[in-house]
């Protein structure tokens, strides 16, 4: 059984914030993309304290960095999934998400296979780094977004563009990145999958 703490707490908030951002992304109204780009950076800050409040007060635990890297894969698959739909990414970007997400499936099946043989497995480096990457590529395009929304009028169009371009060219190095962990990942551990 899931034991409950406030780090694990703040972990599974993201799930529902998941939802709140898109709600306020989706439903276009007046200073809804830029409510929904707030409460995104206030998730990826939950990404930074559940593991800063799990480490004060002690609370660490194997399950805990289990369930914090899941649904790190949940809430960040979910978000691209959602700017795909909105024309956030555009529609060339499908083949690098489905990249991401079969990579995120399978570094979580790895897990689970060595769970059942009692092993945990910590997130690499690697995957923490792309981790990072991808929420500050989906910050760089929610930004996009509100600024082209809510804001059109009061940014000039060469910022506006610099900032998607920026976005994309993180989103796009995260896709890099995700890939080369993910078959690092797999390297590492592949004699788990032997087993």
């Amino acid at each position: 059984m899931l034991k409950m703490n406030l780090a694990n707490c703040v972990t599974l908030s993201r799930v529902p914030l998941l939802f709140i951002v898109a709600f306020f992304v989706y439903f276009r109204f007046i200073g809804s993309a830029s409510i929904g780009f707030v409460f995104f950076v206030l998730t990826g800050l939950t990404d930074w304290l559940d593991g800063h409040l799990a480490r004060k007060y002690s609370i660490t635990s194997t399950l805990g960095a289990f369930i914090d890297a899941l649904i790190d894969k949940v809430f960040m698959v979910g978000m691209f999934v959602m700017m795909l739909a909105l024309d956030i990414l555009p529609h060339w970007a499908l083949f690098f998400v489905l990249l991401i997400v079969g990579r995120e499936f399978l570094v979580t099946g790895i897990r689970l296979v060595a769970a059942k043989q009692n092993v945990i497995l910590a997130a690499s480096r690697e995957g923490k780094v792309k981790t990072v990457l991808q929420i500050v590529a989906t910050g760089f395009l929610l930004l996009w977004n509100a600024i082209l929304l809510d804001f059109n009028w009061l940014i000039p169009l060469w910022l506006t563009r610099s900032v998607h371009m920026v976005g994309m060219v993180l989103f796009l190095y995260a896709t890099y990145l995700t890939i080369k962990s993910g078959v690092v990942y797999t390297f590492r551990y592949k004699h788990l999958l032997a087993e």
